[in-house]
């Protein structure tokens, strides 16, 4: 009995921890917004069709994924963005400027890890 409740003390606390972590976003998102500005980043075998986009910081965009060949997925993780055949497009604005690291995130062969490219947000 003390070891059960031991280990219900244990997950509660967990789950508690895992509750207060700091949020840092660098992204808004919201599912409605309208974009003001629009980007696809269309992938094929082991690259993007450009090695850098470039938007504007504060205004609402809508990135697509466009799948021309292979198997792929998009991750930009610093503005916290997730795509895949499942879900192909997503709206975030982008308060802060910088330099974004866009990845692909299925391993997709042996060119996955050179599969980059860049979002440059002015």
């Amino acid at each position: 009995m003390k070891k059960t409740a031991a280990l219900l003390m244990a997950l509660v606390l967990v789950f508690a921890l895992a509750a207060c972590g700091k949020k840092t976003d660098t992204a808004a998102t919201d599912a409605n917004a309208t974009a003001s500005q629009e980007i696809t980043l269309q992938a094929s075998n082991w690259k993007f069709d450009q090695a850098e986009y470039k938007v504007k910081k504060g205004e609402p965009l809508k990135i697509n994924l466009d799948i021309k060949e292979g198997v792929h997925g998009v991750s930009i993780p610093d503005l916290k963005v997730s795509l895949d055949n499942n879900s192909k497009s997503k709206v975030v604005t982008p308060e802060k400027a910088g330099t974004y690291n866009i990845l692909c995130s299925i391993p997709c062969g042996s060119g996955h890890s050179t599969m980059t490219a860049k979002l440059v947000v002015e």
